[in-house]
């Protein structure tokens, strides 16, 4: 590959991209349906790409992309990250830590369980089949090629493109369910900052934001003189990306059975340089906000090339169980959304279950999205919240994603599904005792009047 492979690669993705900023920004029917322009590009990728019609030149690496690009979004995690006085935060966020936790551990262990249990007995399908749900619809598309590259080191090569198409699904799946239950709910008084749903700002259904109501993206930490501050902070995450390479590279070396994933490595040496930058006083020349859109960049270029590289031949292979899969995926997440948010949260309980349901179904960023749209003033604390939460519950994804396919693979996926499923329920046990959660009347009262908190 050359250099000139990769320019012409982002080069084409880029053009994808701005075609579907402008599609975002001019048609109304993409405006309605709030689709992000990482999927236009991703789907237009796909069909004049080389797994469609073949008239744009992509390289064969297309597919290799997002498995750096999703280690610099867990390597951006920790950096740039504020000290956080957890005694006086963790009664705020501790609600949203268990309903993270038990977003993560049912899509996983619920999709495992469903083709440990069903599916199986249904179709012939690969053991690790089941973590493509939570691998597509919870992690989106650079945790289904973190989870690929696992699988891909186990013998299971096609994983890649089922994870992709998981991710791509459930990014539809979270838009169009999102909106339905934005509509319904405004409809029934449910929400607590928006009455109608055409109340909206234009600037969420256009994605151009008008001049009076733009936000700097960062501060310059650093005098240009010295280095341009934006490559200042890709220059950090190049450098936690790079290690992470080298230790995956020599662990794989000493140990050939064993296969982490990058991103794994790249949250742990994340974590490593920013107790080195809080240890030497650097990070008060990192901006947050900048590692913030550089992440967000990161994750934008994943959809797109995940999108594009996908293998529709592998896809139509496994048609029948990837659709019960999905559609059991979609009645899980909506359960969630119905009967356990309702539960968890004291306040603004639908704004933090919408958000929910874009996670489980689509991506974080999905949720952020389905969020600004009930409440585009930011005025309820869920992202906040989630931020702090996240902290708490990263670990455990990055568990999951490591040892999960090794799992599976193994033949443990009973096991897999019981240890997920078994840990949701010792915790929904644990918050009941504990009085964090709501009553079944008081749920049902919050689900009948927005009012209620």
């Amino acid at each position: 590959m050359s250099a000139w492979d990769l320019a012409i690669d982002v080069g084409l993705i880029s053009v994808l991209l701005l075609f579907g900023v402008v599609l975002r920004a001019k048609v109304k029917m993409v405006q309605k349906l709030f689709i992000p322009a990482s999927i236009i590009a991703g789907i237009a990728g796909l069909i004049l790409g080389p797994n469609g019609f073949d008239l744009l030149p992509f390289s064969e690496l297309v597919s290799a992309y997002p498995t750096v690009l999703i280690a610099v979004i867990f390597g951006a995690i920790p950096i740039g990250a504020a000290k956080v006085n957890w005694k006086q935060t963790f009664g705020r966020v501790r609600n949203m830590w268990v309903y993270s936790m038990l977003l993560t551990m049912l899509m996983w262990g619920g999709g495992a369980a469903i083709a440990y249990i069903l599916l199986a007995n249904i179709w012939d399908i690969p053991t690790g089949f089941g973590l493509i749900l939570g691998a597509g619809f919870l992690g989106g598309h650079g945790t289904a090629a973190a989870v690929g590259e696992a699988f891909s080191g186990l013998g299971w090569e096609e994983a890649t493109a089922l994870g992709y198409t998981s991710a791509t699904i459930g990014l539809i799946c979270a838009i169009l369910g999102g909106l339905l239950l934005i509509k319904v709910n405004a409809r029934k008084n449910q929400t607590n900052f928006i009455s109608d749903f055409g109340e909206l700002p234009n600037e969420l259904r256009t994605g151009l934001v008008p001049y009076k109501l733009r936000k700097s993206s960062g501060s310059d930490t650093v005098s240009s003189n010295t280095v341009d501050p934006l490559f200042f902070h890709i220059a950090i995450l190049a450098v936690v990306v790079m290690i992470s390479y080298f230790l995956q590279t020599g662990v794989e070396a000493l140990f050939p059975q064993i296969s982490i994933p990058l991103l794994s490595l790249s949250f742990v040496v994340g974590l490593l340089v920013q107790l080195t930058l809080n240890a030497t006083k650097a990070n008060d020349y990192v901006d947050k906000r900048v590692i913030d859109r550089l992440s967000g960049t990161a994750t934008d270029l994943i959809v797109a090339f995940g999108i594009t590289s996908i293998n529709l031949a592998v896809v139509a292979a496994y048609a029948w169980p990837l659709i019960a899969l999905f559609l059991f995926g979609v009645i899980w997440a909506y359960c969630i959304f119905h009967f356990i948010a309702p539960r968890v949260f004291h306040r603004h309980w639908f704004e933090n279950a919408i958000f929910g349901w874009g996670w489980s179904t689509g991506t974080v960023a999905m949720g952020i999205a389905l969020l600004r749209i009930v409440d585009p003033k930011t005025k309820s604390t869920t992202l906040d919240d989630y931020a702090l939460g996240y902290v708490g519950m990263v670990p455990v994804e990055i568990l999951i994603i490591t040892f999960g396919p090794i799992m599976m693979m193994a033949g443990a996926g009973g096991l897999f599904s019981l240890i997920l499923l078994g840990a949701s329920a010792i915790l929904i046990i644990i918050a009941a005792k504990s009085g964090w959660l709501n009553s079944v009347q008081k749920a049902n009262n919050f689900r009948s009047d927005s009012n209620v908190s």
